[in-house]
């Protein structure tokens, strides 16, 4: 688990040795046990390694292949690299025990054919240098982030964009366009981030950049999601059977480390259960949990802590357990240096995954979570049920994007970005939602097609933007977080179960707003719908009626904190004529939306939470 950068000077002038060490050193945080660079001719590859398996200086990187034919600067874990060894013996020689040099040598002899082999999580750059050839490659989910930019002269590629900004080639600007999908959706669907020009590395992609005599710059899809049930249906006994089956591997897979492993437990069902399996290979295994002080909370943020359930399962499993209480002011205490982790702004209240990555980083390199069941589950019906019995897909499209609108509605984006509109006034964000099903393999046609649709456009959308924030808010405490649910052959048994067996509501709606609080208990507590299956395969392992009585997201009382004890924080940073947000919204609105909130006549914290995470971006990055 580590840091990649590279140069290629597009003008073949020589790489600066200087420039890259300065690149690969601003990621210290992603890798503080190692440094390397590589350095041929006009192209350039920089490294920093957290070790994590095979802790020797056999496996420093770049790493190279006995010949010197080949370079790889690689950041991830390949879980199934043992078997991948084996495979490749005994024709192929290996000085090391670590992942690194399986990839290597796969990638060597079988190139692009080895992606679909690897299971795990990674980002590579992997430099031929007889054909004078870069590839880079990105994981099916996106769980390992990778950036690139390129002008006229120079093509550089990084772990995190911050890494470009010790290039002089590169200034950072804000991308109008972007800031526009990013205020629509919290989220970017397209490969855009707010810095203009660079561009975030598609999931399940890769890249060949051949430079022998002019260049050439090649993108294409290895891998993409699939949501179709099997034509031959199962019983729901032996789908019970595999998918137990397949999640015991998945855990004991990820196992593989030479560090010790942690795990988080926020007192749900899926933590829970990974606990449960991981607690039976590691005595006294380290967990960590973080709660909130709620004694300034209302309503249904009292809800919100969830240390007595993580602790009722820290019993049951006799795990060694750590927790940490977020009081209000946390949040204003850790936002510039979470903006500055962060930099390509995403999903969600992500402050307490912060503080988590926080605790978790003083006890363990390494540290499991629970992120992919919902998405691969049906984990949020109310989302799906909105749609399902849609006549068409342009209708389906029209209901959904209406749904997925989470900060700012179509109607107030045109007076919200009044200052700058003539600018954007172009983009169509409708069509930026649709486009996201381009490549769907399959044409939805009944309501079980459409509920696959949204599963398929949450995957892409919604999880890989959990799974930056995860990624950026984890290394920047240098560890490494591992998704157990996201197992390669857990995903694809998981795309081809039956919907009646994840969900048993579909006759029976319950209306609710994305940003309602508590949405994900209260929907849960009416219905007892979503991951059916894989909660009846995981109440083999947490067997407790606490943990088993409703779902809980994580996220803090900010609804009512922002309306009482951190409301002069976002009053001083939000309502100030001077901010810099106010150079590309008008005011009137802005004031306007907090009010609603500060008012209580309508819940705005995920707006205002997306402002004051872009305040601070303008002032850290512009």
């Amino acid at each position: 688990m580590c840091a990649i950068v590279g140069i290629i000077n597009l003008d073949k002038k020589p790489v600066n040795k200087n420039i890259l060490w300065a690149m690969t050193d601003s990621l210290a945080h992603r890798g503080p046990d190692g440094r390397g660079i590589y350095i041929d001719k006009f192209m350039g590859l920089g490294h920093r390694r957290l070790a994590v398996i095979d802790l020797s200086e056999r496996a420093h990187q770049p790493m190279q292949t006995e010949d010197k034919n080949f370079v790889i600067s690689y950041n991830g874990e390949v879980y199934n690299f043992k078997s991948l060894k084996k495979a490749l013996k005994p024709g192929i020689k290996f000085e090391s025990q670590s992942d690194t040099e399986v990839v290597l040598k796969a990638f060597a002899k079988r190139g692009i054919d080895s992606l679909e082999s690897f299971n795990g999580m990674f980002s590579f750059a992997f430099w031929d240098k007889k054909n004078k050839m870069l590839t880079l490659a990105r994981d099916r989910y996106g769980i390992k982030p990778l950036y690139y930019w390129q002008n006229d002269k120079v093509f550089l590629f990084a772990s995190e964009i911050k890494a470009f900004l010790k290039h002089p080639q590169f200034r950072a600007t804000l991308d109008l366009e972007s800031l526009l999908e990013y205020f629509t959706f919290q989220n970017t669907f397209t490969h855009k981030t707010l810095f203009k020009g660079v561009k975030i590395f598609p999931a399940g992609h890769f890249m060949r950049i051949t430079l022998k005599e002019r260049v050439k710059i090649v993108l294409n899809q290895y891998w993409d999601f699939r949501f179709q049930e099997e034509k031959k249906i199962k019983s729901e006994n032996e789908y019970i059977e595999e998918l137990d089956r397949l999640f015991k591997q998945a855990v004991k897979r990820q196992l593989v480390s030479d560090v010790e492993v942690g795990s988080y437990l926020s007192g749900g069902i899926d933590s829970g259960s990974i606990v449960a399996l991981a607690s039976q290979y590691f005595r006294e295994l380290k967990t960590f949990c973080v709660g909130f002080d709620l004694s300034s909370a209302s309503g249904l943020e009292l809800s919100f802590d969830e240390r007595k359930k993580a602790e009722r399962l820290s019993y049951l499993y006799q795990t060694e357990h750590y927790e940490m209480v977020l009081k209000s002011g946390d949040m204003r205490r850790c936002l510039p240096q979470l903006v500055w982790s962060l930099e390509d702004l995403r999903l969600g209240q992500s402050y307490p995954n912060f503080y988590a990555s926080k605790l978790a980083s003083r006890f363990v390199k390494v540290c499991f979570a629970g992120a992919g069941g919902d998405e691969l589950f049906a984990g949020y019906p109310w989302r799906y049920y909105k749609t399902f019995r849609s006549k068409n897909f342009d209708e389906y499209i029209k209901g959904y994007y209406k749904y997925w609108q989470r900060l700012v509605p179509n109607r107030t984006l045109m007076k919200l970005f009044s200052p700058v509109w003539s600018k954007v006034k172009k983009v169509w964000t409708e069509d930026i939602f649709k486009d996201v099903f381009r490549n769907q393999a399959v044409v939805p046609q009944t309501p079980q097609d459409y509920i696959n649709s949204s599963l398929y456009f949450e995957a892409k959308t919604f999880l890989h933007g959990l799974l930056v924030v995860d990624d950026k808010l984890s290394m920047s405490h240098g560890m490494e977080l591992r998704l157990p649910l996201l197992d390669n052959d857990l995903v694809d048994f998981a795309m081809k179960i039956p919907l009646r067996m994840k969900l048993k509501n579909i006759d029976k709606i319950l209306r609710i707003k994305e940003s309602e609080l508590a949405k994900s208990r209260r929907y849960f507590e009416k219905t007892r719908d979503g991951k059916i299956i894989l909660r009846k395969v995981m109440a083999k392992y947490v067997k407790d009626k606490l943990i088993n009585q409703h779902k809980q997201g994580f996220s803090g009382p900010d609804g009512s904190w922002f309306k009482g004890e951190s409301m002069d924080y976002v009053k001083n940073l939000l309502l100030d004529k001077k901010a810099g947000i106010y150079n590309y919204f008008d005011p009137r609105v802005v004031n306007s939306l907090i009010n609603q909130h500060l008012q209580g006549k309508q819940n705005r914290r995920l707006f205002i939470w997306s402002l004051l995470c872009f305040e601070w971006w303008l002032k850290l990055f512009t």
